[in-house]
């Protein structure tokens, strides 16, 4: 819901379906962009009715003005997915199925979850991976504040620090330590503070998953 995250989106779209099509084709796309700063302070002060209601209206938008698909691009508003899929007659890309799909198939079980504390401390997204034979691991409560406060502190305002990646770094290697076989960045900014060569374990960036999932729609 950051513009931060949704430019990434709008570039590994266009240059996925250029890739795919070839020449100087790119996505077509229609874009709502929100107020991020609205959306954080209704997020914190627990207004997830009013959250509801506003992407329900976002979907209802898209959907008369021609979207025969939507994509919610972030991870926490996930939590309100139903309320997109009640207000337009148009398949819903869900951003938990590509990841899902792509640590099955890489042969993982046991997958890390950072993101923020919505969708590491409530259970829709965690369920979302379960279904599909996954466990999820949890970093540490205090692991979880320091994740949550980069996200909204740091990342959805440009801000990328080194200090941040060491402990993020540490969170992932604690995780490994009880298990985990691979790590989701699971809030479509941290891809903007962690690469591989951050992480004891291999990634799987949701961004890039979410984004080759929507080439695939435009192109199929």
């Amino acid at each position: 819901m950051s513009w931060e995250s949704s430019a990434h989106y709008y570039r590994l779209i266009n240059e996925g379906v250029r890739a795919r099509l070839g020449g100087v084709a790119s996505a077509p796309l229609i874009l709502h962009s929100f107020d991020f700063g609205q959306i954080a302070a209704m997020q914190a002060a627990g207004e997830w009715t009013a959250l509801r209601q506003s992407l329900a209206a976002a979907a209802r938008g898209l959907h008369a003005a021609g979207a025969e698909g939507l994509l919610i691009a972030t991870n926490t508003m996930h939590k309100l997915a139903d309320a997109v899929t009640e207000a337009a007659p148009i398949p819903l890309l869900h951003i938990a199925d590509p990841l899902a799909n792509a640590l099955v198939e890489a042969g993982h079980r046991r997958v890390g979850l950072m993101g923020t504390r919505f969708t590491m401390n409530e259970t829709f997204y965690a369920e979302r991976l379960a279904a599909k034979g996954l466990e999820v691991i949890l970093p540490q409560a205090a692991d979880r504040e320091i994740i949550d406060r980069v996200i909204y502190d740091e990342l959805c305002a440009g801000v990328v620090r080194d200090e941040s990646r060491a402990a993020y770094s540490a969170a992932i290697g604690e995780m490994a330590g009880r298990g985990a076989d691979a790590v989701a960045l699971a809030c479509t900014e941290i891809m903007m503070l962690v690469g591989e060569g951050d992480s004891c374990l291999p990634i799987f960036d949701t961004t890039a998953l979410h984004a080759a999932a929507a080439v695939d729609f435009v192109g199929s």
